[in-house]
């Protein structure tokens, strides 16, 4: 990666993705995490002041060195231990069944082969175990969706590869998951880019 995505990027994600106005959607997805769990693009720590009491311990999947630099001080004040334990979302190094629960927020857009990291999930997690997620995608309205495909080449080239117009909710059912909860709203701001999906799916 070159010196804008390893530099620029993470702070702009860092900016962006850390707005007051994203938490209450981090608290919902963090709600009900438990045991061993797996945050694949933990980013800059966003999530730790939003994990519950059930959470053991996080295995943190960070391609960035500037975003795991960033987290130093959320890292420092967690109330569960976190190790940087992964790079690449695609290719998970952990065994068959090792997690209890895995959180993704606003990282499906960007991962290149979504498909692959999103079977590594359900490789990883116990039968049974929650994938709990909240992510930008694909809004439910044609005219939004209409504009989401003319501005994502944009998009991607400006902010690190990131996708307006994935479908989340069709991406997480083809990997095998069975949704058993789930919420498709606006959140603030423009809608080609606050389309959100909420949800928390089960590894069969």
């Amino acid at each position: 990666m070159g010196l804008y995505e390893n530099q620029v990027v993470p702070r702009l994600v860092e900016f962006a993705c850390g707005m007051r106005i994203n938490e209450p959607q981090r608290q919902r997805a963090c709600a009900g995490l438990h045991g061993r769990v797996v945050e694949i693009g933990f980013g800059s720590g966003l999530n730790v002041p939003f994990y519950p009491d059930t959470v053991r311990s996080i295995s943190a999947v960070e391609p960035a060195d500037l975003g795991w630099k960033l987290a130093g001080k959320r890292l420092e004040r967690a109330s569960v231990p976190i190790e940087r334990a992964g790079l690449d979302g695609q290719s998970l190094p952990f065994p068959d069944n090792t997690f209890d629960s895995a959180l993704s927020t606003w990282t499906m857009c960007t991962i290149p082969d979504v498909a692959t990291a999103l079977a590594e999930v359900r490789r990883v997690l116990v039968p049974g175990g929650t994938f709990h997620f909240v992510e930008h995608g694909l809004a439910p309205d044609a005219k939004v969706q209409a504009w989401q495909h003319r501005l994502n080449p944009i998009q991607k080239t400006i902010a690190g590869g990131c996708n307006l117009d994935r479908d989340i909710l069709g991406l997480v059912r083809a990997a095998g998951f069975e949704v058993r909860d789930v919420d498709v709203f606006y959140g603030e701001g423009p809608k080609f880019l606050a389309a959100l999906t909420l949800g928390v799916a089960v590894s069969a």
